[in-house]
């Protein structure tokens, strides 16, 4: 007999829920690699069982939501989204599980994650600062900064995913991820310098792994764009952006070749090759990510019918996922990426600028908007109301 017991509820808020737990437990499991946190790895494993239910509850709606063979059709679709959700928590976890094991990491690698597109900061909040005492919805943090809290540490508690009432208190410790322009200003807020957070990496560090270190960030970038592109294709029933998912899963296969290969030649002349293992373990983790974000885009490329429920499922999670045009007069048109500060201005992170019928995936922060341009981004609610402001 099954622990789980089948209860009546949504089959939208299921997989709203299942999206945005499967994401952050992406996040968390970062988290705790970066931080050598065992007590995250802990919560990556508690919110794997609170999936494993919600995986229950998404294949007996399925069954009970179809009724004729359209019905089932389009069903269907929907709950590959949710085994691919399943499939990154699954691979979340398992990174949660050898943290607890004690597999090791290079500490080098903390010191190069702010080459990642996103960054993850570990920040405290200092007494009667700017944000001492105020929740996250007041302070709107990830529209006017770009950081999102992930996890707040008070005492010997962590609060995990926290809301917008959730309030902030001195001596919190902030887990934010986002933008490294988003760095500066989430420091100033907490009343901390910024430039006082660089750390020498401690013991065991294996001083040949910039190679690979740098690869690993480029492998975390890119199964993190796949995701997001996925979802972008099957909210707006894009076959080219689903194409561009399947075209970074060739890349992403690429990437795990040659890390593989020079990991196998760098043991050679690595004494300790316990670091290497680590390493191994985190292209694994990417390389399933990605995979899940080829599973979601499946839907498109076997023509599967979108129910207009999915468009509810992405538009009413944690993260949102927009498309907006660049207007004439807007004051973004004739300025880069990097002028605009989109990111920490709006808190939203652009995934793809369509420009003259040409589709630019991952642009540059040199990238120039244009009139007529459409921005695919994602972000929170009150970021896309700003973008769309910026956008007129």
């Amino acid at each position: 007999m099954s622990d789980l017991e089948y209860r009546p509820v949504s089959f939208k808020d299921v997989l709203i829920e299942m999206k945005d737990i499967s994401e952050l437990m992406v996040d968390l499991a970062y988290s705790a690699i970066l931080f050598e946190s065992r007590e995250i790895a802990q919560e990556v494993i508690s919110l794997e069982e609170r999936m494993n239910q919600l995986v229950y509850q998404a294949r007996i709606q399925s069954i009970l939501g179809s009724r004729r063979v359209e019905e089932a059709e389009a069903m269907s679709g929907m709950l590959q989204v949710s085994e691919a959700a399943e499939k990154i928590s699954n691979s979340a976890s398992e990174i949660a599980t050898i943290i607890l094991k004690d597999v090791k990491f290079p500490a080098k690698l903390r010191l190069a994650m702010p080459d990642a597109e996103e960054v993850t900061e570990r920040v405290v909040v200092g007494k009667e600062c700017a944000i001492d005492g105020v929740t996250l919805g007041e302070q709107k943090l990830q529209s006017s900064t770009g950081m999102r809290v992930i996890a707040i540490r008070r005492g010997v508690t962590w609060i995990y995913d926290p809301e917008r009432e959730t309030r902030i208190l001195d001596g919190d410790i902030l887990i934010a991820k986002g933008p490294e322009s988003g760095t500066i200003p989430l420091y100033e807020l907490c009343g901390r310098d910024a430039s006082a957070t660089d750390e020498s990496p401690e013991g065991g560090v294996v001083t040949d792994l910039d190679r690979a270190v740098r690869l690993i960030v480029k492998m975390k970038d890119t199964s993190e764009l796949a995701v997001g592109l996925a979802y972008t294709s099957l909210l707006f029933d894009n076959r080219e952006v689903a194409d561009e998912v399947v075209s970074l899963g060739t890349r992403m296969d690429d990437m795990r070749y040659e890390l593989d290969l020079w990991i196998l030649e760098a043991a050679k002349r690595i004494s300790n090759v316990e670091y290497l293992r680590g390493l191994l373990y985190m292209s694994s983790f990417a390389d399933n990510i990605t995979n899940a974000a080829g599973s979601i885009v499946d839907v498109i490329l076997r023509d599967i019918e979108i129910p207009p429920l999915f468009k509810k499922i992405v538009r009413e999670s944690d993260e949102i996922i927009s498309r907006i045009r660049v207007e004439d007069g807007s004051s973004l048109a004739g300025k880069s990426l990097k002028e605009a500060s989109l990111s920490t201005v709006t808190g939203m992170v652009v995934l793809a600028i369509r420009h003259e019928n040409k589709w630019k995936y991952r642009p540059r922060k040199d990238e120039k908007l244009q009139s007529g341009d459409i921005i695919i981004a994602k972000g929170r609610r009150d970021g896309e109301c700003r973008l769309y402001d910026l956008s007129r």
